[in-house]
């Protein structure tokens, strides 16, 4: 969805991507010559500090982000969203839709990204507080949820294989689980984790769900992970196909470390 107060008139051929959750801003500059990132930062949040101000702190701190762009886009990083077939989709009737997954009020702004060409359409609730804070930052912006951007690549990359696959979207306190088969998507969901344990359990009890045999299943996992991590070990531990997710083809393109592509995967393909 767009939110805008002016036009701009000047062109730098340049877009920024900003991140944010309650947690974390994460952001990034492309330029749109080359299409390659030429920065990307991450600022961490203080719990219990307000978050506009937080965010303003961001402003001074990082000159960067008061610069002129082309294009602004916002990402919302929460999961309280729900993807919706198209065949089952009303605009007129968006709160429904979240009911029976997440807490929702009478005051909360719904809203909802169309996943362009797949028929599905994301529904979610935007930090309303957040877009006014950038409304004055910015001339204009696009914001979107960002399990948006995330499922729509993976359902793009899933073309042409017929097996399922499950892929993993880490971060620092929840994480996201696709499952998708030649650009079908068969399931998303979110989990709240603490301990590796936690991780485990909730992948294992979606592949038993959904009757997928850890001994044979494709499991890659990508965000904030490595081959070092708790979370890569025990996954690898018990499933026998686990892998980090292989961005090998994406690295030219972006002209960052293939680390740095499974981190910032939604940054980056926004």
């Amino acid at each position: 969805m767009v939110i805008s107060s002016s036009d701009i008139t000047q062109k730098t051929y340049k877009k920024l991507v900003l991140q944010v959750s309650l947690n974390e801003l994460s952001f990034c500059v492309i330029d749109l010559i080359t299409h390659k990132v030429v920065h990307t930062q991450e600022v961490f949040f203080e719990k219990n500090k307000v978050i506009e101000e937080q965010l303003w702190r961001a402003f001074v701190d990082f000159s960067i982000l008061t610069n002129c762009y082309d294009e602004v886009i916002v990402l919302h990083n929460n999961n309280l969203n729900t993807f919706v077939p198209t065949s089952l989709f009303d605009s007129s009737y968006l709160a429904s839709y979240l009911q029976y997954n997440t807490k929702v009020f009478e005051t909360d702004f719904f809203a909802f990204d169309a996943i362009a060409p797949f028929e599905i359409n994301n529904v979610y609730v935007p930090f309303m507080n957040i877009n006014n804070f950038l409304l004055d930052q910015f001339e204009s912006f696009d914001y979107k949820n960002s399990n948006s951007i995330l499922v729509k690549k993976i359902i793009e990359i899933s073309k042409n294989v017929e097996e399922k696959q499950v892929f993993v979207h880490i971060q620092k306190e929840h994480f996201e689980i696709i499952v998708a088969k030649n650009q079908e998507l068969l399931l998303f969901n979110s989990f709240q984790y603490a301990t590796p344990e936690d991780f485990i359990y909730y992948l294992l009890f979606t592949c038993e769900q959904l009757q997928l045999n850890p001994e044979t299943i494709s499991v890659q996992l990508l965000g904030n992970c490595t081959e070092g991590d708790e979370l890569f070990k025990m996954a690898y531990k018990y499933i026998r196909n686990c892998s980090l997710f292989n961005v090998s083809h994406l690295t030219s393109g972006f002209d960052v470390s293939a680390a740095e592509i499974r981190k910032h995967f939604i940054l980056y393909h926004s």
